[in-house]
Order: C-alpha cells, then sequence, then structure tokens
C-alpha cells in the first residue's frame, strides 16, 4: 500500500456549465483554483457520455457510447498531474429514465446540468507509469 498524509488547502462549490464536457470542467475548476491534487463528488444530468471499462487482460480501456439523457446519480474521482496536465479521474454511476444504472470511468459528457463539491491539498499528486497494470497511477 502506498500513502501519504495531506494538507486540505480549500474546499469548492461549483456549478457546472450546461453543454461543456463533465470531466473538463473539474479540471477547469482544478486549474481555477491552482490544485494539482483534489478529491472531488458531483451529480447532476448529462446528455451524452463515453465511459471506459478497463479489461484487466488485454490492458486496454474499452469505451461504451450513450447518446441518450442520463442522470449523475454519482460520481466520484481526483485531480492529479499526468504528463505535467492535470487529469480528472473521473468514475460515475450513471441511470436511465428506467432506474438501469450504467457505471464505469467516466471519459467524456456533456452537462445539462451539474454540482460539484472539491477538496484540494497543498501536496502535489503525480500519475506515473506502472508497470504491473499498464495504468498511469500516482504512485
Amino acid at each position: 500500500m502506498n500513502y501519504r498524509e495531506v494538507t486540505t488547502t480549500g474546499e469548492y462549490l461549483a456549478s457546472l456549465d450546461h453543454g461543456a464536457d463533465w470531466r473538463e470542467e473539474i479540471e477547469s475548476l482544478a486549474s481555477e483554483v491552482d490544485a494539482d491534487a483534489a478529491w472531488f463528488t458531483a451529480l447532476g444530468a448529462i446528455q451524452d457520455a463515453e465511459v471506459w471499462f478497463y479489461d484487466q487482460e488485454t490492458t486496454e480501456y474499452e469505451p461504451v457510447s450513450f447518446d441518450e439523457p442520463l442522470e449523475v446519480a454519482g460520481c466520484v474521482g481526483n485531480v492529479s498531474l499526468l504528463d505535467g496536465e492535470r487529469f480528472a479521474h473521473t468514475h460515475a454511476v450513471l441511470s436511465r429514465p428506467s432506474g438501469e444504472a450504467l457505471a464505469g470511468h467516466l471519459d467524456a459528457a456533456t452537462v445539462w446540468a451539474g454540482e460539484v463539491y472539491m477538496r484540494t491539498f497543498e501536496e502535489s499528486l503525480v500519475r506515473e507509469h506502472d508497470e504491473r497494470t499498464d495504468l498511469d497511477l500516482w504512485l
């Protein structure tokens, strides 16, 4: 296990812009508050989505696209530096009108309405390539 103590530098609430990209809005918030490390939760609704599933055997992301309105029943993630840029590692549970749930790594989505709570940290969080998993992880 790899862990570290972090010092909180701020807590922020934000409304995401209608029509913007969900993950990019979270990355923009991190840039606005100059955070290289953060933890966030969010909820709302989106007009479409691309969700990724990581296949552990092939070590490849498999994208699944949804071109339909969906509720963001829950969204959680962290902000770190990846190749020198702020990156929001975002997972979400999305729901259809029937209540059917869809979940995974949320790569992209068009915001209908969204609200985010972000807690920022003093220490930077940097992602590096992990040979065992073939993923970029904070180590």
